[in-house]
């Protein structure tokens, strides 16, 4: 299965991420890299081929694609596809040839699915989102933040896929409704339990309150509308379910660190 065998021994090194999104279909590149490439789906589907092998990542789905095969796209990549990708290194030519795989190496599982409102996923978006910080000490541990990220897949794949969780199923319900207010009512019509259960379920298993993601997720959509289209701020206030835009400016600029207006400049500046 070509799956990609890290070690305890060695971090890995992080040579590339991002979120991104087509506005256009496209065929995946044809290319033989001398890295490691993790794909994780958020929306639509990547159609990549590596050696014989033919796969349709769609949303919670992950992919690893290993260093020095060559993959390509066969089916063509549909518009809207959004998705997190990170390229690494692992010194592997730095190691003992054989380490007892139960102690000191780990098999990264090639395809995993079931993954929408996991602590997967939010991990991912986490570590995608340290990436991008400014904070130098916090890209100082990038490469370790990696390494548990890796090694929390490669654990989670020698698991059978889980039912979802209560809490991850409350995640991806929130991830739905994010251009939506939060509704403590809509949760327990949506759940058939009582408000207050499910805040503690969530917040015992996320580290967070229900509100908190949810309002993490809002401005992670206004981030990406900001990059991704031409929509005015009051509009994409509008989209998000704010009412009032200066709020709605407050709220980003405590999230982003900058206003709406200066985030979508910088980009521009890019």
């Amino acid at each position: 299965m070509n799956c990609v065998r890290m070690t305890n021994a060695a971090l890995p090194s992080v040579l590339g991420y991002g979120l991104l999104a087509t506005a256009d279909g496209f065929y995946h590149a044809d290319r033989v890299l001398d890295f490691h490439v993790l794909i994780y789906v958020l929306e639509g589907a990547i159609h990549v081929t590596e050696g014989e092998n033919d796969y349709a990542v769609g949303p919670g789905q992950l992919l690893f694609l290993k260093s020095g095969l060559r993959h390509f796209g066969k089916k063509r990549i549909p518009r809207g596809t959004r998705w997190y990708y990170v390229h690494f290194a692992l010194p592997q030519h730095d190691l003992p040839a054989a380490l007892p795989e139960d102690e000191q190496t780990l098999l990264l599982p090639k395809h995993l699915s079931g993954l929408q409102g996991s602590e997967l996923e939010t991990e991912l978006a986490a570590f995608v989102e340290a990436c991008y910080s400014r904070d130098s000490l916090n890209r100082w541990y990038l490469n370790q933040q990696l390494f548990l990220l890796l090694s929390h897949i490669g654990h989670w794949g020698k698991q059978e896929t889980p039912v979802p969780e209560l809490a991850g199923r409350i995640a991806q319900y929130l991830s739905q409704h994010a251009r939506q207010p939060f509704s403590a009512k809509e949760l327990e019509q949506a759940f058939f339990l009582s408000y207050k259960h499910m805040a503690a379920v969530f917040k015992k298993s996320r580290a967070q309150t229900m509100h908190d993601y949810h309002h993490y997720l809002r401005m992670e959509e206004a981030a990406r509308l900001l990059r991704e289209t031409l929509l005015p701020v009051g509009e994409i206030s509008e989209k998000l379910g704010f009412s009032d835009q200066l709020y709605f400016s407050r709220c980003f600029h405590r999230h982003q660190g900058v206003s709406p207006t200066a985030y979508r400049k910088q980009l521009k500046d890019y």
